[in-house]
């Protein structure tokens, strides 16, 4: 599908830079193409906050069905913002009164940081309801990430996360749990997925609420469900967004908060991701950085870049396919008007037809 920059976005004009198709404004209504309008709901902190941004909409302009694609990225009070991160958005951000007189033909929600012992205490938990409860009733699908998907479970079905002994954090082997469902279509049925939590949501927990499993990891996480409907609701737990590096850019931030004090232990590598070269380098810049800050010295630099020349994406491809699966269903099933969810003998309790 051809992503359409429709507004001054900065993402647009780097998505071109990295090879996306992007059609002006002009060009799009020149061709005789059908639009799809999918929200963002970015609810990242601050310093995630536009490569988030980058990475959903890039997954969405990956897809190849026929349409014109419209993203509109939005967030919602509740979530503390710097000046600079509150000045782009107040530029370039759509306000969810204006996309809810418009109309969404899909919806997209990221995760977001938590800093409260119950996600019911999150400032951001009652204006995400009010963003679900329009949804539910305007939107023919909605798309989860992460936090997304553990605050919608408890609002929905009251399902509490639990608290993981160590955090979940690498890239995991995943297999296909239904490969016969419509969003599963020419998937791998194995594939790796990163993650990056604390919390967990169980398969079983899922299942009891009437949720149907489609991925899991090897070791039988749940990594990706739907809803008793099989499509108005589409959850992930992990991170198909993430680029190649997220997770060392992470890795990154923890180590310089050992070297600052916020935390007390060197971190560990997250698993299944460095491989032997990137495992040299940052097992030997942990040495040299642990022998200089004992010796008062300035910190080397953190190799960034030389451990990033070895990691793999083992993800992104999957995801682009599911993505892909995901905006096919929605432009087979909603109406061509905007805010109208469904075509006309669309059965919103089963609109794949499955049952």
């Amino acid at each position: 599908m051809p992503l359409v920059s429709h507004t001054a976005l900065p993402t647009f004009d780097q998505l071109r830079q990295l090879g996306e198709k992007v059609l002006t404004l002009e060009h799009a209504i020149q061709q005789d193409i059908r639009e799809l309008h999918v929200g963002l709901l970015n609810m990242m902190p601050d310093t995630a906050f536009s490569i988030t941004e980058e990475q959903f909409i890039r997954l969405v302009s990956s897809s190849n069905q026929i349409a014109k694609l419209f993203v509109h990225p939005f967030t919602i009070p509740g979530l503390s913002r710097n000046d600079e991160t509150q000045q782009y958005i107040d530029k370039y951000y759509a306000s969810v009164d204006q996309l809810q007189h418009d109309g969404l033909d899909a919806l997209i929600i990221t995760g977001a940081n938590v800093a409260n012992p119950t996600l019911e205490e999150e400032p951001f938990w009652k204006p995400l309801q009010e963003v679900m409860h329009w949804a539910m009733n305007n939107v023919t699908s909605v798309m989860c990430s992460c936090l997304a998907t553990h605050a919608l479970l408890k609002q929905l079905y009251d399902i509490d996360r639990q608290r993981l002994l160590h955090k979940r954090w690498g890239v995991y082997s995943h297999r296909v749990t239904q490969s016969q469902h419509p969003l599963l279509r020419d998937i791998n049925t194995r594939f790796d997925v990163p993650h990056s939590r604390y919390n967990a949501i169980t398969s079983n927990q899922m299942k009891a609420a009437g949720l149907t499993v489609l991925v899991e990891s090897v070791e039988g996480d749940a990594h990706m469900a739907v809803s008793h409907d099989q499509f108005r609701i589409v959850y992930f737990q992990g991170h198909p967004e993430y680029y190649a590096n997220s997770l060392l850019k992470e890795y990154k931030r923890e180590v310089t908060n050992f070297f600052s004090g916020k935390r007390q232990s060197y971190p560990p590598h997250p698993e299944h991701y460095f491989g032997a070269k990137a495992t040299a380098i940052a097992d030997n810049y942990q040495r040299t950085a642990v022998t200089y800050q004992r010796q008062g010295q300035p910190l080397p630099p953190f190799p960034e870049k030389q451990i990033g020349r070895h990691l793999d994406n083992t993800w992104r491809d999957t995801s682009k396919a599911i993505v892909h699966n995901w905006l096919g269903l929605v432009y087979e099933l909603t109406d061509i008007e905007r805010g109208v969810p469904f075509l006309t003998g669309v059965n919103p309790d089963d609109p794949l037809g499955l049952f």
